[in-house]
């Protein structure tokens, strides 16, 4: 039996909890500030603690792969570990992997995150387009069959993203607005929020050029660290704003190991950032 559809679980975490996602990103840098060793205790560590201080306040917690894969096998059982504690614990999980492929290959990888019966299993999973949406479809079909969902990369907020984001097809509507329209069609008819959404860059500042109303979350990276504040998700996208799920990873991260600490920055991101949303 699948689960309810991503989108509806997301909306009803978004109004219940607040709308912050916060990153799990323990890159060796991080792990260092926190007094740990960059190995598989100080992985484990970190995780647990972020784990426990925010999977039963937060909507979504969104661990990076690619941190815990670089440990190999120990790392992915960390990995393992970390969704299901915080699954269990209220929060949705979405895989920061960004898998992107062909085929078989992009079928496997689907399997990987977004089986009922895997490891991993993980209530939504970052995908790249860039080898044509159509390539996403192994995803898409096994996401609708297990109620999970995806976040393609649309319109991201790092530089050398605008050279294929930006690029105008023979249509004359560019990469990015294209993925956007992909979205749209995937959602259309879900009366909730539909379960296939968009990471749009919350720094990428007047994007009233695009048609952001996909029926679907848009996953907003860039708030703190990276520059953009709860005040700008207005700015950045207008009526839709209620659908953005704005992530932040440093932000939060830097007040750890102290679990205190860590739920005290959380609840003020997630405080102005309901704040702004209201008032939008």
């Amino acid at each position: 039996m699948s689960l309810e559809p991503f989108g509806a679980r997301l909306r009803r975490a978004m109004d219940e909890r607040g709308p912050l996602c916060v990153g799990i990103d323990p890159h060796a840098s991080l792990l260092t500030d926190w007094g740990l060793n960059d190995d598989i205790a100080g992985l484990e560590r970190f995780s647990r603690t972020v784990v426990e201080a925010l999977a039963e306040r937060v909507a979504v917690l969104k661990p990076q792969s690619a941190f815990f894969e670089r440990f190999g096998s120990r790392g992915i059982a960390v990995l393992e570990k970390s969704v299901e504690e915080a699954r269990a614990a209220g929060a949705l999980v979405v895989m920061d992997a960004k898998r992107g492929d062909i085929g078989s290959t992009m079928a496997a990888y689907a399997e990987t995150f977004l089986h009922k019966d895997a490891p991993l299993f993980s209530d939504a999973l970052t995908v790249s387009p860039y080898l044509g949406y159509g390539s996403l479809k192994p995803a898409v079909d096994l996401a609708r069959e297990s109620g999970a969902g995806l976040f393609v990369l649309a319109l991201t907020s790092n530089p050398e993203g605008g050279e294929v984001q930006h690029a105008v097809r023979g249509d004359g509507r560019n990469v990015g607005a294209t993925m956007l329209a992909h979205l749209a069609a995937e959602n259309a008819g879900e009366t909730s929020l539909g379960s296939f959404g968009a990471v749009v860059g919350a720094t990428l500042g007047d994007l009233s050029s695009y048609d952001l109303d996909i029926n679907g979350p848009l996953l907003a990276p860039g708030i703190g660290a990276q520059g953009a504040t709860a005040g700008d998700l207005a700015g950045v996208f207008g009526a839709v704003v209620r659908n953005v799920v704005p992530n932040v990873s440093r932000g939060v991260l830097r007040h750890g190991p102290d679990v205190v600490a860590l739920r005290a920055s959380a609840e003020r991101f997630a405080e102005e950032i309901r704040a702004a949303v209201t008032a939008a």
